[in-house]
């Protein structure tokens, strides 16, 4: 922040003329003045320990009178007061490095490999070898090592894959063609399974203060509600949306029906003319790449329609690149955030109700047919498939007609 930095420079340059009791009054006073969590904010800033705010803040409160303050006088002689520790014991900023750096983490004989790196587990770890210090200071310690408190994050896709910028041009491209000629590119996915059932829903809303809606305290799954399974359908160039809430299992059968219900109810009417379709997948799930019930379903889903269905699949470990998920999902999660999802009817009236400043609309049914799952399809009933592959990663892209 700006106003720490400013404070610090302030700091550093008015202690130096200070003695050391007025230099604990002014850093009690600054404490003070700051509030809520000033004391640990000049401590860090000023480089000071929170036992001598502390102290400040007492003589500064008492009532009795400080002592003014010249260049010369001091209430301690230069170099008295407790050493810092790094100065007490030698080597212990080294041993401190070694136990919490990351990059010594392949080696088994670190005594925190397996465990967590909280303060008082590093504490333990340092007294085994050798070093007496506090759990508090050893925090102090790690924040002038350049250490703070930090969460992992989703950035690691995994290993490389062959083909897969590739594969990224190839369906823009693709795209890109179908869109030109006005025909349907869609991308499709089916989102996280929620509860069905008065259970905590992640997020804030507004509400009248006491009075958020009352949840249950564990989450297990309601028998007779289930889960929803919400499959959605993202036309990217009409920005519109579809969500098929199935009660079932998410497959290919689901999926492709998902499909179907878009083109009936949005789809057909929006592409009139429509001789082809395009779309967008990943590359596992009940759309899988791999997955023959989804050939089947998408062959029975063009002779129904007279379209030819054309596919490509995401690379492995790329999912998040699908466009629904940031322009359709991400947006629906927003709309239903501490809203507890407590029927089938409230998450589809949710669903549908999702909107955006950028024009999105979305229309949303359930779905409550039974689903099988693991239904084999043979190699006789594959090879009536009329598949055809293309030329780039044919395994990724492909085109069924009727």
């Amino acid at each position: 922040m700006i106003e720490d930095i400013a404070l610090q420079k302030k700091y550093e340059t008015i202690l130096p003329h200070l003695n050391e009791q007025l230099a604990r009054v002014y850093l009690g006073s600054e404490a003070l003045s700051l509030g809520r969590g000033g004391k640990q904010r000049v401590a860090n800033l000023a480089g000071v320990s929170r036992v001598r705010i502390d102290k400040g803040i007492s003589e500064l409160t008492s009532g009795n009178q400080v002592k003014k303050s010249t260049t010369t006088d001091r209430i301690r002689k230069s170099g008295g007061g407790r050493k810092p520790h790094k100065q007490k014991q030698e080597g212990l900023i080294e041993a401190l490095e070694a136990i919490v750096n990351p990059h010594t983490c392949g080696d088994p004989m670190k005594p925190l490999l397996w465990t967590s790196k909280s303060l008082r587990h590093i504490e333990t770890a340092l007294k085994e070898k050798g070093y007496t210090v506090s759990y508090v200071t050893i925090g102090e310690l790690l924040k002038t090592l350049g250490f703070s408190l930090q969460a992992n994050r989703k950035t690691y896709e995994g290993g490389s894959v062959v083909d897969r910028n590739e594969q990224f041009e190839y369906i823009n491209e693709t795209a890109m063609a179908f869109m030109s000629a006005e025909e349907p590119v869609i991308s499709v996915d089916c989102k996280k399974k929620e509860l069905i059932g008065n259970f905590k829903n992640q997020g804030t809303e507004w509400y009248l203060t006491g009075e958020a809606p009352k949840v249950n305290v564990y989450d297990f799954i309601d028998k007779e509600l289930g889960k929803a399974v919400p499959y959605g359908v993202y036309d990217i160039a009409q920005n519109r949306g579809w969500v098929s809430v199935g009660i079932s299992k998410d497959t290919a059968e689901f999926a492709v029906n998902s499909i179907r219900s878009w083109w009936q109810q949005m789809g057909k009417e929006q592409y009139p003319n429509a001789k082809k379709i395009l779309i967008t997948a990943d590359g596992g799930g009940s759309n899988g790449s791999r997955n023959r019930l989804w050939k089947k379903e998408l062959q029975v889903f063009a002779t129904e329609t007279g379209l030819s269905v054309s596919v490509c699949h995401f690379p492995p470990g790329t999912s998040k690149w699908n466009k629904i998920e940031h322009r359709l999902f991400s947006h629906i999660t927003k709309n239903w955030r501490a809203k507890p999802l407590v029927s089938l009817e409230v998450v589809v009236n949710l669903i549908a109700n999702t909107s955006t400043q950028n024009g999105l609309t979305v229309k949303s049914q359930s779905d409550k047919k039974n689903y099988e799952k693991g239904i084999k399809v043979l190699d006789e009933e594959f090879e009536k498939i009329k598949i055809e592959k293309a030329l780039f990663r044919g395994d990724w892209n492909y085109s069924i007609n009727p």
